[in-house]
């Protein structure tokens, strides 16, 4: 096909037709096409709108000479008839079916449209013509991915950002509405070191593992920090063990788990206190849960640490003075059964008991090395503690 001269009889003719080539081509899509009967009436509407443009497109790329010059804007101007919030309705896949059924219609049509002689070249042209807009269906879904993509990675940040404030929980829950985030308990924080680069292309790490995983995950990169909100893991430590590769070296602190995103400033600023006084324990398994660096972030000055602490002395304080006493002496003793039951007069067995005991209660066994670290740490900071029982 060499230009306007040879199609103007055509194109004068599919002008005229636009309208109805538009309405059967509508009509087809009903037919053939079960979700797009299912589309609401303002949808279907922006359908015929991008048919009719298609067919006015055509007419002006045949008038032009149907030639690459040009092509690309004359594509794209079938799409600039709708809004870019149809994208997120109708998929790329589902567009290209409906190019499909409207060329397949003109195509049907061609022996109409045509003037004597032209029918080869105008079936030719309306294949190319096709491939043009196909082409210009993936540039606008591109385009509409890229700017959701950046849009929802600001999102994320916000979030993140009013988890890592503390903000309200109703802070919390529009910024994850505005996400789409839905409701995937249980939720928890871990937070580690970014491992550098772009953010998008660290948070892409992150969100890749976490789908293979079959978990649901909000992350954003703060200074040197990779922060990331998982939900609906069985058990979030787990899934963070293995997303572990999408974190740059140093501890990974995951903080406690909360029923739901709302609830999750908590496990964040435990999280952000563990990630900071972690270096105390440089033999801290990777990752590590925040409760399990209560001691150095007691030392670090977190309040709620030491808050947790001194419940562990108010609980041994008050189930009488032997267990408090039998752990002093135990820990003074170097952790030593013997020592510790020859200090107190007692039989190693009933230091063996007394010790248990402790365990029981509190959580923390005394004859483990890093527990008996956590329990002097504890008792520490309870005798300093005005508000605590005082019994030794």
């Amino acid at each position: 096909m060499t230009g306007e001269p040879a199609l103007a009889a055509t194109l004068k003719q599919i002008e005229r037709s636009a309208g109805a080539l538009a309405t059967s081509s509508v009509s087809r899509m009903d037919d053939a096409l079960p979700w797009f009967r299912g589309l609401p009436a303002d949808q279907r509407a922006w359908v015929m709108l991008i048919a009719q443009s298609g067919v006015r497109s055509l007419v002006e790329w045949l008038r032009q000479g149907g030639g690459a010059s040009g092509t690309q804007e004359i594509s794209d101007e079938v799409f600039d008839a709708a809004p870019r919030a149809l994208a997120r309705t109708i998929s790329l896949q589902q567009t290209v079916a409906l190019i499909k059924v409207t060329i397949d219609v003109v195509e049907e049509q061609v022996s109409h449209l045509a003037a004597p002689g032209e029918e080869t070249a105008l079936r030719e042209a309306v294949l190319r013509f096709s491939r043009e807009v196909a082409f210009a269906a993936a540039r606008v879904y591109a385009r509409a991915a890229e700017t959701r993509g950046a849009w929802d990675a600001r999102l994320q940040a916000l979030l993140v950002d009013a988890l890592l404030r503390g903000d309200s929980s109703d802070v919390v829950a529009s910024r994850a509405a505005a996400l789409g985030w839905s409701d995937a308990p249980p939720v928890a924080v871990a937070v580690g070191r970014s491992p550098g680069g772009e953010s998008a292309a660290v948070l892409h790490v992150i969100y890749r593992l976490a789908r293979r995983i079959g978990v649901e995950t909000i992350g954003g990169v703060h200074g040197d920090r990779l922060v990331v909100v998982i939900g609906g893991a069985t058990d979030p430590f787990a899934a963070t063990e293995k997303m572990i590769s999408g974190f740059g070296e140093g501890p990974v602190v995951v903080g406690p788990t909360v029923a739901s995103l709302e609830d999750a400033t908590e496990s964040a600023r435990a999280a952000i206190a563990g990630f900071r006084a972690a270096p105390a324990w440089p033999a801290a398994p990777r990752p590590v849960e925040a409760n399990n660096l209560l001691p150095e972030r007691a030392l670090a000055g977190d309040a709620e640490a030491r808050r947790s602490l001194a419940a562990v002395f108010s609980t041994l304080a008050r189930s009488g003075g032997e267990l408090l006493a039998t752990l002093d002496a135990f820990l003074n003793a170097g952790s030593v059964l013997e020592s510790a039951a020859r200090g107190l007069f007692v039989h190693p067995n009933t230091v063996r008991y007394r010790l248990k005991r402790v365990s029981e209660l509190t959580g923390y066994a005394p004859m483990t090395p890093r527990d008996a670290f956590t329990l002097r740490v504890a008792l520490a900071i309870g005798r300093l503690d005005p508000a605590a029982p005082q019994h030794l």
